[in-house]
């Protein structure tokens, strides 16, 4: 058996949930004996992204002993949108005060 870790974040709770596996287990199946979706009702719909350690997999990756299956939330604001809206107001500020 395998140990490893299924981990899921929203602003407002988290869980990590610890499993032991049979070796071969992929990510997708430790995601499924985490039953999360019972948790976290946002889930159960259709496939999230995952990662290990932050690294994006698919759900067919096998996984290693201490392996950490971290699942993600859509993103809400494109990050390279909000980089360009800082920076512009921020210039809008500093042309006010000038």
């Amino acid at each position: 058996m395998i140990r490893v870790e299924v981990a899921y974040a929203r602003p407002d709770q988290q869980r990590l949930v610890e499993l032991e596996l049979p070796p071969g287990t992929t990510a997708g199946e430790a995601l499924e004996h985490a039953n999360l979706a019972a948790e976290f009702p946002e889930l159960a719909t259709g496939e999230p992204d995952i990662g290990i350690f932050s690294r994006p997999v698919t759900p067919d990756t096998v996984l290693s002993p201490g392996d950490r299956v971290e699942v993600y939330r859509p993103l809400q604001v494109d990050p390279k949108a909000q980089r360009r809206d800082r920076a512009r107001r921020q210039r809008a500020g500093q042309t006010r005060q000038a």
